[in-house]
């Protein structure tokens, strides 16, 4: 497997456009704007073109929350001629992984292991080595702060889970997570405090 630079933006999002994105309502905006909106987080806070691309194409095979739009799994060589392997490796993660295994994925980061297996929807395991598992992280933060303000799942939705990315990955996401945390509502920020404790 080769990798390469990810094609230029405007023909990452013309292939994106062609497939209808545009038309799918995602979060108040439609998924195209929406894809577009993580990749530009991603580049204002100096994540690099791959990422920028994962993150572009974050959603394309659908993911445990958003089937709206799906690109059948048997296009994957289309979009790794796109962005690359590694930015579509990410992508395709995102898409097929079960959250909860990721997510203690990555509390086992933080607790200082070094081998990785989450699991996909169906239950088959998959082994992801430590750069793939930062990468994964930066995406799937950097798409829930885009759209945390507007998300019918609220402020709360694994808040403990996308903090622990923001630790991951460093003071970037972490100064981004704080940012983006401050705009929160008084009272889900209250109900949050009262029912973790504080």
């Amino acid at each position: 497997m080769t990798n390469h630079t990810p094609r230029p933006i405007d023909e990452l999002v013309e292939f994106l456009y062609s497939l209808g994105t545009a038309e799918i309502d995602h979060t108040g905006h439609d998924f195209l704007t929406h894809l577009k909106a993580v990749s530009d987080l991603l580049v204002e806070h100096g994540m690099g073109d791959e990422l920028a691309a994962a993150g572009l194409y974050h959603s394309i095979y659908g993911t445990e929350k958003f089937q709206d739009f799906s690109l059948p799994l048997d296009r994957r060589s289309e979009v790794r001629a796109l962005i690359g392997d590694h930015a579509e490796r990410i992508a395709w993660l995102n898409c097929v992984m079960d959250r909860s295994t990721f997510d203690a994925a990555v509390s086992a980061a933080l607790g200082g292991a070094t081998r990785f297996s989450i699991s996909d929807r169906r239950g088959a395991a998959i082994n992801v080595p430590a750069d793939q598992l930062h990468d994964l992280a930066v995406v799937h933060l950097f798409d829930w702060l885009e759209q945390v303000e507007r998300s019918e799942f609220g402020w709360d939705y694994r808040r403990d889970a996308y903090r622990s990315m923001a630790q991951l990955i460093g003071p970037v996401a972490q100064a981004l997570y704080a940012v983006v945390f401050a705009r929160e509502p008084a009272a889900s920020a209250d109900a949050a405090d009262t029912a973790a404790g504080d």
